[in-house]
């Protein structure tokens, strides 16, 4: 008896090390993992973008601004490129003729390409993003710059796409979430939830080398409101964990901030405050042992489409446009377009983007200006401890609120629609027309139990 015991004790034994071994053999699986960074920062004044109150050309340069890209898999997998860009927001437009472009020269495939803004209020100005964001039109000589810049940036992340699919070569990935705190809820209601989660990826080479790490962060890059080129304290987090690691490409994509600002902010001093603070908690977790990330890359998105709140009547129209309230530019836009005998839309296509890695990791990609209440609820009904939310994802094109905020109203709820020219609100079901849409995507073994 005594020996049957004895000999169960050390199968158990020799099961626990063969488990142990297993996972540290696991933990050493390589994959093709490609790296590049490309310079935006426009030798050349044009506007800047996300404040109306600023309509002068900018052209001084306080901090530089960049895109990178990260690529994964073979061509026989099907690569998949995560781009990260230091702006306000692609528009769906750019982000379908870069892939058009990319594709005649890859294998990469819509699902398998993302795009997310850093939402840098310190940027140029694209064509076909927020573009009523000065409630006045453009002034003709400040047109040609921002039709150059948005040329040029198409050309740019086309050339950082290709440039990380060149570089592919053997690497491993591991990840974990840490914690930041200097987002604030900025709305003046009651409730005022916060996502201080800081999910990060480590890219390393065979031999322990960081090529690249790649950090999310649910808040606004609101720090500035300068009229100079500034990739806020997303530019500033990036640039101090490149220094921390030499040779590394530091990339920053943005959570659920919609209705989160810097806290406090204002001043350059500060956006190097919150950066180095995001850049030290990464750098603990990049040292730290890490969860490997060995599964196969699945790629899903859905289109789907977001309905409007009741249109406008044109007698409504009218009233607005007599008045004197800040809708007056937008109002006279839709006035002249039903005078065209123009339909007004009535919904919003929007894509729903998700990746996940086996079963270690699950991303979710969505579009806009997304409130905070998404992240959280996501995190509750998946596994938040496996899950990464991003927003500003292949498109910007306006708010995104939840039930809660669009009921609550303000800026975030209906107020910044005009800015982006879309006719009203949403419908009160926004929020779960979104979640209904990731729970189809994603794989099942990501619910929370």
């Amino acid at each position: 008896m005594i020996l049957s015991r004895l000999s169960v004790s050390v199968v158990a034994v020799l099961c626990s090390v063969t488990l142990l071994v297993a996972k540290e053999l696991a933990a050493d699986v390589n994959r093709l993992v490609g790296v590049s960074q490309i310079d935006i920062t426009p030798d050349y004044p044009v506007r800047l973008t996300g404040y109306g109150s600023r309509r002068e050309e900018a052209s001084k340069v306080e901090q530089r601004l960049r895109a990178k890209a990260l690529a994964f898999g073979s061509d026989a997998e099907g690569p998949a490129v995560l781009v990260t860009v230091d702006n306000l927001g692609v528009p769906a437009s750019m982000r379908t003729e870069v892939l058009r472009r990319v594709a005649t020269q890859s294998k990469l495939q819509s699902e398998r390409f993302t795009i997310s803004s850093s939402h840098t209020h310190c940027a140029p100005m694209l064509l076909g993003l927020a573009p009523n964001i000065f409630s006045m039109d453009i002034p003709a000589e400040h047109l040609p710059a921002i039709e150059r810049y948005t040329r040029e940036l198409t050309d740019k992340l086309e050339q950082v796409i290709l440039a990380a699919l060149a570089n592919r070569k053997p690497a491993r990935l591991h990840w974990g979430i840490g914690k930041v705190g200097f987002a604030a809820n900025r709305r003046s209601f009651p409730i005022k939830p916060v996502d201080h989660d800081l999910p990060v990826l480590r890219i390393t080479n065979p031999n322990g080398d960081v090529r690249g790490i790649l950090t999310g962060y649910a808040c606004h890059c609101t720090t500035l409101s300068s009229n100079f080129f500034h990739a806020d304290w997303a530019g500033s987090a990036q640039l101090a964990l490149e220094r921390e690691f030499p040779g590394a490409i530091a990339l920053t994509a943005i959570g659920c901030g919609a209705d989160q600002n810097p806290a406090p902010r204002s001043t350059l001093e500060l956006v190097t405050q919150h950066g180095e603070a995001l850049a030290k908690e990464a750098k603990r977790l990049v040292n730290e042992k890490l969860t490997p990330v060995n599964g196969a890359l699945v790629c899903r998105t859905k289109n789907i489409e977001l309905a409007y709140s009741k249109l406008p009547t044109r007698e409504e129209w009218q009233a607005i446009a007599d008045g004197k309230s800040g809708g007056v530019y937008h109002a006279k836009k839709n006035l002249a377009r039903l005078d065209r005998g123009e339909k007004l839309p009535t919904k919003l296509p929007y894509l729903v983007q998700t990746w996940s890695f086996g079963n270690e990791l699950a991303m979710v990609f969505l579009p806009g200006e997304v409130v905070v209440d998404y992240s959280l609820r996501l995190k509750h009904e998946f596994d938040r401890t496996r899950l990464w939310v991003n927003g500003y994802s292949n498109d910007v094109p306006c708010y995104i609120p939840s039930k809660r905020v669009l009921d609550e109203g303000g800026y975030e709820g209906g107020g910044a629609m005009i800015y982006f020219d879309r006719p009203t609100k949403f419908a009160g079901d926004v929020e779960d027309r979104i979640i209904k849409a990731v729970h189809e995507l994603m794989p099942k073994g990501f619910l929370a139990k």
